[in-house]
């Protein structure tokens, strides 16, 4: 078939969904297999989504700020055009076109059969609303009815409740309770009109108008970049799903420190990288996640899920001040000079800015 539908494509475990930034190609435009098309924003990385197949790019079904679903038609691409494209082909149009009629209905009747268990990418409260695992999970660990749900407001794509809705609303519920709210599960203790679990006080994405209220006096109001947003949502997440210990142990890394200072220009010479203690850490921490397992693991509602894999995030600083956090995959079963290129690779590549979206999952 001449005309191949390009959708947007899975980028990490716990990616939903994608923004997209900026068409590199326009219509017309004759692109090669894997040549970047366009740039997306997730809520880990902004990274270029390369062209699946070569060809003429004949049609853009998704515009730039547009929230567009994994999976989800994004552009057309003539694989058997020979590069002479003229501004106006009304047979590929009409064949564009009726593709993308049969797509939207196909959709339009799987949405009509989606299954409401917990392994389903979306859930439905049976009026057709739909809700992203994102979602579920925190009106689940917050103790918000199906029927709640409902009520609150979506401000994504087709009126769909998306993690900041969420929220905005779980601030607001110390003060404000829905006017009906009906819950076929007893075990949700929401019913009241004065909420039965302390919420939080902590605000993920100030507004303007809140950052007017809690001062009053001269004062210079910035808003915060998407990066500096995604980091305090996720701290917010983080401490919404677990609580939070600190604990310091002092440790006499003397030894350490005299060694790496010893081989750090043959370890230069002989492997061509450069050894940091942060490899040196990583490769401790790992053996201790295999002694002690039980520290690897997260809360799911009032279940312990005990990792298997050892994967370890690494913070990188980027030049515009922010953080991100690459992961070493199953660094247990990487050695010392493993672990010290990985750490020098996503290092450097986190700061061009060429970090892959499933690095950072």
């Amino acid at each position: 078939m001449p005309i191949i539908e390009m959708v947007m494509p899975k980028m990490g475990e716990s990616v939903m969904e994608g923004t997209i930034l900026k068409w590199l190609k326009k219509v017309g435009d004759k692109i090669e297999q894997d040549e970047p098309v366009l740039e997306v924003a997730t809520d880990k990385v902004d990274t270029e989504i390369p062209a699946t197949h070569a060809g003429i790019l004949t049609q853009v079904l998704a515009q730039e700020g547009e929230v567009i679903a994994i999976g989800k038609v994004i552009a057309m691409i003539d694989t058997q055009s020979n590069g002479s494209i003229t501004t106006n082909i009304p047979s590929v149009e009409k064949e564009v076109q009726q593709n993308f009629a049969q797509i939207e209905q196909t959709i339009a009747n799987t949405t009509q059969t989606v299954s409401s268990n917990e392994e389903n990418n979306i859930k439905s409260n049976g009026d057709n609303r739909f809700y992203s695992p994102l979602v579920m999970n925190i009106a689940k660990q917050e103790q918000i009815s199906m029927a709640e749900l409902a009520t609150i407001k979506g401000s994504g794509q087709e009126n769909r409740v998306t993690k900041n809705d969420i929220f905005a609303y779980i601030q607001q519920r110390g003060t404000y309770q829905p006017k009906t709210i009906v819950d076929n599960e007893p075990k949700t203790p929401i019913i009241t009109t004065q909420t039965t679990a302390p919420t939080p006080k902590v605000t993920t994405e100030p507004t303007k108008s809140a950052v007017g209220v809690s001062y009053s006096g001269a004062a210079d109001i910035i808003e915060m970049d998407r990066m500096r947003k995604m980091i305090a949502q996720r701290m917010v997440e983080s401490k919404q799903t677990s609580p939070h210990v600190t604990t310091f142990i002092e440790v006499d890394v003397t030894n350490i420190v005299l060694w790496r200072n010893k081989i750090k220009d043959n370890f230069k010479k002989r492997e061509g990288e450069n050894i940091t203690f942060t490899p040196i850490f990583i490769e401790a921490i790992a053996r201790a996640l295999r002694d002690f397992p039980l520290v690897n693991s997260s809360l799911e509602g009032d279940k312990i899920i005990v990792k298997k894999d050892i994967n370890i995030g690494m913070a990188a600083a980027l030049p515009s001040g922010n953080l991100i956090v690459p992961v070493i995959k199953n660094a247990d079963q990487m050695n010392l000079l493993g672990l010290t290129k990985k750490v020098n690779d996503l290092a450097g590549r986190a700061r061009a800015n060429k970090l892959q979206p499933d690095e950072l999952s």
